[in-house]
């Protein structure tokens, strides 16, 4: 018994055939074909033979076929741009998320063999979210704050689609440089001018990239921090951009009470640049702020190297 499925991806519909149902937590078998052929033309005698069956009624069966490569396709449309290898592959996250499968037995020959390749390259297992995490918490984190670490593998799982996060994840990684350098190291040298404070935790993932990120920023408008607490760090250089007047501190009874960060923050106020990967209690994030003033418009920003 099977079903047919056309599954939509980022790269076009994907005609997928299921055999048999998941059983419990063991892998799904998807098998791709090799140019030429089709799932059935390139599988069906194996997957029919007495005891591949054997083996196989304890798995469900997943056949991909490639775009237009079904029976009974129809002919793709006159200038239609064919998917690349890499896109094949970045089609299968699509059928995977599709069908909730949690792991799948790859079976592929020749081009099939390669596109299963390339998705196992890329990533697109049930393990992505352990390969976000460490560009979230230091090594350090990883092995000592268990059950923090748990916690965010579990949400990363369960409510991001991981399609997405995929995607999101490789353009992230294939970044170029800002090419930032600060004025006076090299001709034509471009920085931010508006006002930065760079923030980072100690041992963070996103430390040395933070302090390369300062070097290459005006000295005269940056603030560089490792605060205890991010919330005031955040204050502070509001302060020193003349958005808040005092800080008051809450541990004694009296009014407000100016203080030593609080006075190295009006010291760089000539613009205290705020780059940083922000931080939501121990985490880096990154946001941009605008705000006006009499009419004239001042940007702040923190940023993420």
């Amino acid at each position: 018994m099977f079903q047919e499925h056309d599954i939509e991806t980022p790269y076009g519909m994907l005609h997928v055939v299921i055999r048999g149902a998941p059983k419990g937590n063991k892998p799904a078998i998807l098998t791709y074909h090799d140019v030429g052929l089709n799932h059935k033309l390139c599988f069906n005698s194996f997957f029919h033979n007495e005891d591949m069956q054997e083996i196989t009624k304890h798995f469900v069966v997943c056949h991909v076929d490639a775009p237009g490569q079904q029976i009974g396709a129809s002919q793709m449309p006159q200038g239609y741009q064919y998917p690349t290898m890499d896109q094949l592959a970045g089609m299968l996250p699509s059928v995977v998320q599709h069908f909730g499968f949690k792991s799948i037995l790859g079976i592929g020959v020749g081009a099939g063999a390669y596109i299963l390749a390339k998705f196992a390259l890329s990533g697109f297992t049930s393990a992505l979210p352990d390969t976000v995490l460490p560009h979230l918490f230091s090594q350090e984190e990883l092995m000592n704050n268990t059950e923090l670490v748990q916690s965010y593998r579990q949400q990363i799982n369960n409510t991001v689609n991981q399609v997405n996060l995929q995607l999101f994840w490789n353009m992230y990684n294939s970044r170029r440089d800002l090419e930032m350098n600060r004025t006076g190291t090299i001709i034509n040298a471009k920085t931010l001018k508006c006002p930065v404070m760079l923030v980072v935790g100690d041992n963070a993932p996103a430390e040395e990239g933070v302090v390369e990120c300062n070097s290459k920023l005006d000295p005269t408008n940056t603030t560089f921090l490792k605060p205890g607490k991010l919330s005031e760090a955040f204050k502070y250089f509001l302060q020193g951009m003349g958005y808040i007047a005092y800080v008051k501190d809450r541990r004694l009874s009296g009014g407000p009470v100016p203080s030593a960060s609080m006075t190295r923050l009006a010291r760089s106020r000539t613009a205290s640049l705020t780059s940083g990967s922000s931080i939501e209690s121990s985490r880096i994030r990154g946001f941009t702020h605008s705000d006006s003033n009499e009419g004239q418009v001042s940007h702040t920003m923190e940023v993420s190297c």
